[in-house]
């Protein structure tokens, strides 16, 4: 990591969902983010991957007060908001948005988006109306929509102009960090581009760190400046992000990176390519959780659990065989 501050840390967050049989009575656990330790410094863009299942969308609506976490600590700008109630993190809480796969969704369709717009300044200022409709036609024009569009309604705008009113309505309150959920999923790429290209404008003119969630490799190449890989509620590899591209050391991303096709059809190393499915994370095995589908695993693989550490040359990974 830089030498920037860090405006979030993580340490040993945990994940846990209870899973019930039919009489309603706790069977055992499903651990979707089991141990997950990482700063995130401030001003830059972490992209966090991985296969769907992983835990990249828990680990964000953690962070983001969505889920509470089970064990573990989430400091925000040196505050320990893991344990705070909805009330008392409400203040911490302004400054850490969460930006939905789906941002249609999670806007009302009885409002319009002009009420959309104004109800966090509603709720978290006290801010007088002219000021409230100021600031929302301020934001509104910075992520590229006409003051027309504050009478329309969510059903009224098309996906991608969604996808600005979601972050338009996360700006209002001015956050440090806004976690993106696939935030270019089901776009076309011609929109795509532009919605990437809108981060990055945003990004420079409100001094925004983005911890960016995405299945789509290319586009979080392109976006972030470290990438951390989890695997089964674990991150498996954090490093630069030409490093982990160019220079994968755990067999789980070197798979990864084998599986993204390339012209002429042809991928980096056939013989990476994953086989098999995950296990599931109510069961995991013992040892490295990966090793079940490692070219690489060995008998000390199934004894020990690899930990996250740091190696020669930069990087970190989980592995005991990685150098």
């Amino acid at each position: 990591m830089s030498e920037t501050p860090a405006i979030l840390e993580l340490r040993d967050v945990q994940t846990r969902f209870p899973i019930r049989n039919a009489w309603g009575r706790r069977v055992s656990w499903l651990r979707a983010v089991d141990g997950v330790s990482m700063d995130v410094a401030r001003g830059e863009v972490l992209g966090v991957v991985g296969e769907s299942g992983c835990g990249k969308t828990t680990l964000g609506k953690t962070i983001a007060g969505i889920h509470k976490p089970s064990g573990g600590a989430i400091r925000f700008e040196g505050n320990d908001i893991s344990r705070l109630s909805p009330r008392e993190g409400r203040a911490f809480r302004r400054g850490l948005q969460y930006c939905y796969q789906d941002p249609g969704a999670s806007l009302d369709p009885r409002w319009t988006i002009g009420g959309a717009l104004a109800e966090p300044l509603v709720i978290h200022t006290t801010l007088s109306r002219a000021e409230r409709a100021a600031r929302v036609r301020e934001v509104l024009a910075a992520v590229g929509l006409p003051e027309g569009h504050l009478d329309l309604y969510p059903h009224e705008v098309s996906g991608g102009q969604q996808r600005r009113i979601g972050l338009a309505r996360i700006l209002m309150v001015q956050p440090g960090l806004i976690v993106l959920d696939e935030p270019t999923s089901g776009l076309d790429v011609s929109v795509q581009a532009i919605v990437l290209r809108l981060f990055l404008d945003l990004r420079e003119r409100f001094g925004l760190t983005y911890l960016f969630i995405s299945h789509d490799l290319a586009v979080v190449r392109l976006m972030s400046q470290r990438i951390a890989v989890m695997y089964l509620g674990k991150v498996v590899e954090l490093g630069a992000t030409d490093q982990v591209f160019t220079a994968p050391r755990h067999p789980y991303t070197q798979s990864l990176l084998a599986a993204v096709p390339v012209a002429g059809g042809r991928r980096v190393s056939a013989g990476a390519l994953l086989q098999g499915e995950p296990p599931s994370p109510e069961n995991l095995p013992g040892g490295c959780r990966f090793r079940t589908r490692c070219p690489r695993a060995e008998a000390l693989c199934a004894a020990e659990e690899p930990a996250l550490r740091r190696l020669a040359g930069g990087g970190q990974a989980a592995c005991h065989f990685a150098e």
